[in-house]
């Protein structure tokens, strides 16, 4: 089989690409990452691709007068790599339906881009998943893997898991029970993806035997 050509995006950290990275690299999914791709010039997950030879492409949204420009630069400059799959790992931009249905994948018929939330999507969606559910006060919250579409947060779900809010949590403790699941469950998603073991009934993922 094939290695599945990825493209990450990220616009800061990056600790979902480490895991991704480090996934691609013991072979645990059958991935190949093409591309790093960020719109910060001094994004961490930037240098983390470095550190493993990984071609970075920096576009800065700064730089461009409007959220069309920025996009065209970027998807020239990926276009060498042909990515079948592009993986948003902390990147901060939202993105226009052009470019959405630019990377729909035909060969799989499915949607070409995936995210990851911290929170139980469709709840607290936007940028501070973690900080929205924790003082809103819930018992459990989650991650979310969902598909890009049009909307905010809002595209087809594709894996969920939940963890707890202890009595004594800070929000430092519950982010860091939310992290060490995100790391484990992006890849598990891309390695769905990569094996053709999803399949979009409506708005339902369904997963594959």
């Amino acid at each position: 089989m094939n290695k599945l050509k990825i493209a990450v995006f990220a616009s800061g950290g990056g600790t979902n690409l480490q895991s991704i990275i480090d996934h691609c690299e013991d072979n645990k999914i059958d991935a190949e990452i093409v591309a790093v791709v960020s719109n910060k010039i001094n994004a961490y997950a930037v240098e983390r691709a470095k550190n493993h030879n990984i071609t970075t492409i920096i576009v800065e949204s700064k730089k461009f007068k409007d959220r069309n420009e920025h996009e065209a630069e970027i998807i020239k400059q990926l276009a060498p790599y042909n990515p079948e799959l592009l993986v948003f790992a902390g990147y901060m931009r939202l993105v226009t339906p052009d470019f959405i249905r630019h990377y729909y994948n035909k060969e799989k018929n499915l949607p070409g881009i995936i995210n990851i939330h911290p929170a139980l999507l469709p709840s607290f969606p936007g940028t501070s998943g973690y900080e929205d559910a924790f003082d809103y006060g819930v018992k459990y919250s989650g991650i979310t893997i969902h598909f890009i579409d049009e909307g905010v947060d809002t595209g087809p779900i594709v894996l969920q898991e939940t963890f707890p809010r202890n009595d004594s949590d800070t929000l430092e403790e519950f982010k860091k029970r939310g992290l060490s699941i995100e790391h484990r469950l992006y890849p598990m998603a891309i390695r769905l993806y990569a094996h053709n073991k999803l399949k979009i009934e409506g708005r339902f993922v369904k997963i594959l035997e």
